[in-house]
């Protein structure tokens, strides 16, 4: 845990969002390293148990809420802050791209299985790449800062797990965001089409596709993992706004 929080360049007076605090193994080693720390943990269990844990400390708020649904800038108070965890493997999409969303961290890092974070990381191209890896890839630079071992962890689990540090950006396209995220989900929903096929499955012309994919200078069989972010931008700059798939 003081590894996670010395790649996280965490010191004294930082502001330091937890999710998913547990018994406190993190939220102690970020206290000694001087931080102010606001943890949310869901389950009232665990809640309790902490409260024993950090009875010694008033350096640390502690919220019982789910993570995916809390408002962040309320919870920090406006304030620019960290965001350093442990975070539940199968949570731990929606929960990132949830705090990237929220604007409010100027850099994250976090814990998460291997599969994971190879996943966030990868290019077009790549077999772990996925409509994850562009959804993380719009808000952030992200990079595996660490690997930690299985045998760190008692009980051992079944997976190895990384770090991950996301350095947040601000948009630099023309293009609406959401947008560009929109034509993602569509263009991966049928993720053994190609990516021509699985958009004219979501109500796009074919001559409308054929402009889009000579503008943006694709071939015609290309797949959704083939495509970098600036790919999808210029096809959602020549496309026509899609609704994503239910």
């Amino acid at each position: 845990m003081r590894r996670v929080v010395a790649r996280a360049e965490v010191g004294p007076g930082d502001l330091v969002a937890e999710i998913g605090p547990g018994l406190g193994a993190l939220t102690l080693a970020l206290v000694e390293a001087g931080a102010e720390v606001v943890a949310v943990e869901v389950d009232a269990g665990l809640v309790r148990a902490l409260g024993e844990v950090l009875a010694d400390t008033d350096r640390v708020t502690l919220h019982h809420a789910d993570a995916l649904e809390v408002d962040w800038a309320t919870l920090l108070g406006g304030r620019a802050a960290l965001l350093v965890a442990n975070l539940p493997y199968h949570l731990a999409t929606p929960l990132v791209v949830g705090a990237l969303e929220a604007g409010c961290f100027r850099r994250l890092e976090v814990m998460v299985q291997r599969e994971v974070g190879e996943r966030w990381t990868a290019t077009a191209g790549h077999p772990a790449f996925s409509a994850a890896s562009l959804r993380v890839a719009a808000y952030a630079e992200a990079r595996i800062d660490g690997r930690v071992s299985r045998n760190a962890f008692l009980p051992v689990p079944g997976v190895d797990s990384v770090t991950v540090r996301l350095e947040p950006r601000p948009w630099p396209f023309d293009v609406a965001r959401e947008q560009v995220l929109g034509l993602v989900t569509s263009g991966f929903a049928q993720r053994r089409k190609r990516l021509r096929n699985a958009l004219r499955a979501g109500g796009l012309s074919p001559a409308a596709l054929d402009a889009a994919f000579a503008a943006a200078g694709l071939d015609a069989d290309v797949r959704a993992e083939e495509v970098d972010l600036e790919g999808w931008v210029t096809l959602a700059r020549a496309l026509p706004s899609v609704t994503p798939p239910a």
